[in-house]
């Protein structure tokens, strides 16, 4: 083999995969409706292994204590899990409903102190969890998708119609 042929077969053996077409990068895509404040959002989230920043701050906006008007930064993962449950059940265009989304100190203690059972250190405080259903699916069948994803906590509450999800350890319960 000559020197030549040998260099060429060498640079395009480093060239190839730098030349090769990448496979097109899915976006991912949320629609949502916040119950408590009937707005609605649609967009596009993540591209690839990319999120959007701006779309992350309009979702860190949209999904605020709307009691109090504070907000966090929500963990992206909660977006790839809602993408994937979503996903799971076969329709990436449905529309989540929002019940409860981050929920600020003052929020979370005056809703222990009128009764309501939610968590003293719940993730909804550190955007890690949000209340969610859809209109016209039953809420087992979130569930069910939810708990074969095996990510974080899956709450189900079906005297209140929703499911609880969030991006803390792996668990589930039943209210």
């Amino acid at each position: 083999m000559n020197r030549r042929y040998f260099l060429g077969l060498s640079l395009s053996a480093v060239a190839a995969p730098a030349l090769a077409r990448r496979p097109a990068e899915r976006p991912r895509a949320l629609s949502l409706h916040h119950m408590h404040t009937d707005e609605r959002v649609s967009l596009v989230y993540r591209v690839g292994d990319h999120y959007k920043r701006s779309a992350l701050q309009e979702l860190n906006w949209f999904l605020r204590d709307f009691r109090t008007g504070d907000k966090v930064a929500i963990d992206p993962q909660l977006f790839d899990l809602l993408y994937d449950v979503k996903a799971s059940l076969g329709d990436t265009e449905a529309r989540y409903e929002i019940l409860s989304a981050y929920r600020s100190p003052q929020t979370n203690a005056m809703l222990r102190r009128t009764g309501h059972r939610v968590a003293r250190n719940s993730l909804h405080l550190s955007g890690q969890a949000l209340d969610i259903r859809f209109p016209d699916l039953a809420t087992r069948e979130i569930r069910d998708a939810a708990l074969a994803l095996g990510r974080g906590g899956v709450g189900y509450y079906p005297g209140s119609d929703f499911v609880h999800i969030d991006t803390g350890a792996v668990r589930h319960w039943r209210a």
